[in-house]
């Protein structure tokens, strides 16, 4: 039966991105003939956009595209920016704390960002407005009627929230992420049913996106390599901390216009979108790759932060304490207050961490980094916290390639020793704005039969002078042949073969060439592309098979 082919035309012409343009403009021309609004989406918008445009909102989207782009290297690698640097490390490096909130990990980190950027940012400008919304104002009368001052204060404050949640997020965080949970938050409170679809909306950028970018998928079942679960990759509390701070400020601006939603369109709406953004994937980091997810607690949390903002913007003024005269929405918004405060100061300790480069066995150095390749030793950054929470611990030790800078305050398992072991190949890039430099690491070793593997870890610096980082113990192959034990183990140049008879080593041989027959110990060892046979009277027995490199 023949292989199914689609004809899509010469090469140089985008059939398929042609293909989902059309069915975009297709479908919203449909939409408009049906609906004929006749202008009125344009009034509208321009009701509260000078010219109809969220000026404030494209120049954060320009700002944060240009971050990526031109100060983490972006334009140039596009895939691999350069990331170690602008992580918000310590308050011990400013940098990094400044930097943190604007940059990412990576093309898809900064699009999904930018995605949201375009969901939420609209809607929450859109409800500060360029023009005054009083009664009787008008544009132009004082500076705070001004149209231009008010689109410029709107990137101001996106600026002012990031550098908030730059400081009192639990580092070492990186991303846009805590201001677009701002975004939502404010959005939330203005207009929560508008933000929910606009939830929705951020599914179809994101199906439009990705199937201009990848129009045809091929996938394939296969063993498969380590990955972290998607949860662990969530910043829980640098995203609720924006997202209360958005609360906040949303609260303020509906309270001095004297707007505020209903509780029930707000409850509802806050409760889907924190739980279709993953608020509740509260984890624990056990160590050694191993992560904790405690779902029971995180739908707890849901619940009880819908009702806290609820709460804290629409409950009435009535009093609620006589004697001291405290209203019911004081005490509502002094109690969201208080939780946003507990969540920024449980950052502060945390960032307050520093590290120490000490020495190892072999390592790179560049300007202030230190590349190195470790197995068990104590994980310096998690474990300057003494917490057991739960039956858990930040009493950890890591394994992998790591990148120390102790002027940085930086101590990152940047490759895990699973991760390394499965592509055998990994690039780390280390650097600063205006240079960078890549190391690359290489996992060259043998799997035992029946039993571990020995490998050696290079580390392959941008000068060529390469070195030995690491090489792990022997071990002993499974199967006994003609009574004998063969040990595998690496060497500085090589992989040898050890044959044991009765406590005795009888012969030891390198392992041989692809092709080539070695002997040793009165055992003939064979090798193909891949794997190494050893051969004796008949007898032809598997003993060991190439990693990948």
């Amino acid at each position: 039966m023949g292989a199914l082919q689609f004809v899509v035309g010469p090469a140089w012409l985008p059939v398929w991105p042609m293909l989902v343009c059309s069915g975009v403009l297709l479908s919203l021309g449909i939409a408009l003939r049906i609906a004929r609004p006749q202008g009125a989406w344009g009034r509208r918008l321009r009701s509260r956009f000078f010219l109809g445009i969220p000026w404030g909102s494209l120049l954060t989207l320009v700002g944060v595209g240009g971050v990526y782009l031109f100060l983490q290297g972006g334009l140039a690698h596009p895939r691999r920016p350069l990331v170690i640097p602008f992580r918000a490390w310590s308050y011990f490096y400013p940098f990094g704390i400044v930097t943190a909130p604007f940059t990412h990990a990576g093309l898809a980190h900064v699009t999904g960002n930018l995605m949201g950027t375009l969901a939420f940012a609209p809607i929450a400008e859109y409800a500060w407005s360029h023009f005054p919304t009083a009664r009787g104002s008008q544009s132009f009368s004082g500076w705070r009627a001004n149209p231009f001052v008010r689109i410029l204060v709107f990137p101001v404050v996106v600026f002012v929230v990031g550098l908030l949640t730059g400081v009192f997020a639990v580092g070492p965080v990186i991303g846009f992420s805590g201001v677009v949970f701002a975004f939502a938050g404010f959005a939330l409170v203005s207009y929560p049913i508008t933000t929910v679809v606009a939830l929705s909306g951020m599914q179809v950028l994101n199906l439009v996106y990705r199937a201009m970018l990848n129009p045809v998928t091929t996938a394939q079942a296969g063993p498969g390599g380590f990955s972290a679960p998607w949860w662990s990759q969530i910043a829980i509390q640098g995203h609720a901390l924006g997202l209360l701070l958005g609360v906040l400020l949303g609260a303020y601006v509906a309270y001095r216009r004297d707007r505020t939603p209903t509780a029930g369109r707000l409850w509802i709406a806050t409760v889907i979108f924190v739980v279709a953004q993953s608020l509740w994937a509260v984890y624990w980091f056990r160590g050694g790759g191993k992560y904790v997810l405690f779902r029971a607690v995180g739908a707890f949390l849901v619940f009880l932060l819908a009702a806290l903002v609820t709460a804290a913007v629409t409950a009435s003024s009535r009093t609620l304490v006589g004697p001291i005269d405290l209203r019911s929405r004081e005490a509502a918004i002094g109690l969201l207050i208080s939780v946003t405060l507990a969540i920024s100061v449980a950052a502060v300790p945390v960032n307050l961490v520093t590290v120490s480069e000490e020495p190892f066995d072999a390592s790179v150095d560049v300007e202030d980094y230190t590349v190195t390749y470790a197995e068990d030793v104590e994980d310096q950054y998690v474990s300057a916290f003494d917490v057991s929470l739960l039956g858990e611990t930040t009493d950890l030790n890591t394994s992998g390639v790591i990148v120390v800078s102790e002027r940085r305050s930086i101590f990152q398992t940047v490759v895990s020793k699973t991760r390394l072991a499965y592509n055998g190949r990994a690039r780390v890039v280390v650097g600063g704005p205006g240079w960078r430099e890549t190391v690359v690491v290489n996992r060259t070793g043998w799997q035992a039969a029946g039993n571990s593997s020995v490998y050696k870890v290079f580390l392959n610096p941008s000068d060529g002078d390469r070195r030995l980082a690491f090489q792990s113990k022997a071990t002993t192959i499974e199967p006994r042949i003609a009574g004998r034990r063969i040990l595998i183990q690496p060497t500085a140049t090589s992989f040898n073969f050890t044959v044991i008879d009765e406590n005795q080593t009888v012969g030891t041989t390198a392992v041989p060439a692809p092709g080539a027959n070695v002997t040793a110990g009165g055992l003939r060892f064979n090798r193909t592309d891949k794997s190494v046979f050893v051969e004796r009277k008949g007898t032809k027995v598997r003993v060991a098979r190439k990693e990948r490199s």
